[in-house]
């Protein structure tokens, strides 16, 4: 039994006539009623009654109308299916992140994916960018948002925004009540909360020598995996940290966020996949977060800035 025996039965059914039936599949009678024929001995039942009112189905009938019906339906949803998820419109997502995403482009991002693409399902975790490199090349993730740099020849980066690093003080600190930008070296004295390394190397490194270069090596106290943790030790007057500038959305009592005097150095967020991975959402995820990324870029305070100072530049 093939589907088109399947679909030849249901139109003569829905049609109660073979010349009907087959007008509408654009097939001659005769090989219609020898198709019906052979389905009929093939399943050892009596389908069809011919009589005055028409085609009629039999007990037997009726149970097949409804199951090849439903067969047909289920072939056409499973046709549509590959379809989309070939189109990358269907599928699913695993994707980690750092919490500093969290704090700028990707809750719209994940927003309007979910409006676009609706069939994709997201599984989203939060991890640091290198538990998210161990998860992709062992393929529990399909996709990491992590902070650069990545030197690993399996994955693929793409940058999606750069920030500043700002200054992030308890509240009750001598410099917080100053309402403007903090001298880095005016801390050199005081203890650093910091990400460790081997989670963020990039951070933690730019960091250091951001704080060579202005004259001290810092002083570290306490180590925290998290962003929100790191913030919620400074509250707690363990020390100061810098942090990147999208963490100020992240609104902690007793913390207060300050710029740098000095030129403050940027770190770089990005999205990465496997070099090979041929999922075709993940092509849909990156435009989405592209372009939202972008959004939130020109939005920023820095990026702002920047713009009024080139624009006061040039109509010097």
């Amino acid at each position: 039994m093939e589907l088109r025996h399947l679909r030849y039965f249901i139109a003569v059914v829905e049609e109660g006539s073979f010349l009907r039936a087959a007008e509408r599949l654009h097939i001659s009678q005769p090989p219609l009623s020898t198709q019906i024929k052979n389905l009929e001995e093939e399943l050892g039942a009596q389908l069809l009654e011919r009589s005055a009112r028409g085609v009629q189905q039999t007990a037997a009938g009726r149970v097949l109308y409804a199951e090849a019906t439903a067969i047909l339906a289920r072939v056409q949803h499973a046709r549509l299916r590959v379809r989309h998820t070939a189109l990358g419109e269907e599928g699913s997502l695993s994707i980690g992140f750092v919490s500093i995403a969290d704090y700028s482009f990707l809750p719209a991002a994940l927003k309007q994916f979910r409006t676009k693409f609706p069939a994709i399902d997201l599984q989203l975790h939060e991890l640091t960018s290198d538990a998210q490199v161990r998860e992709l090349l062992t393929e529990k993730l399909d996709l990491g948002i992590a902070l650069a740099p990545l030197d690993d020849p399996g994955l693929v980066f793409h940058p999606l925004l750069k920030e500043k690093l700002v200054i992030a003080l308890p509240s009750g600190h001598a410099l917080a009540k100053r309402r403007r930008a903090v001298s880095l070296k005016a801390l050199a004295a005081e203890s650093f909360i910091f990400v460790p390394r081997h989670m963020a190397p990039g951070l933690h490194d730019i960091i250091i020598s951001f704080c060579r270069q202005c004259g001290f090596a810092p002083r570290i106290s306490q180590y925290a995996k998290q962003m929100q943790t790191v913030v919620s030790l400074v509250s707690s007057g363990f020390g100061v940290a810098l942090v990147p500038q999208s963490v100020q959305n992240l609104k902690r009592t007793g913390v207060v966020y300050a710029a740098t005097s000095e030129r403050s150095p940027s770190i770089q967020i990005g999205l990465m996949h496997r070099s090979k991975d041929e999922n075709p959402a993940i092509e849909r995820f990156l435009s989405t977060v592209q372009e939202i990324a972008q959004v939130y870029a020109a939005k920023s305070p820095d990026t702002k800035a920047r713009s009024r100072r080139e624009g006061s530049a040039t109509v010097a």
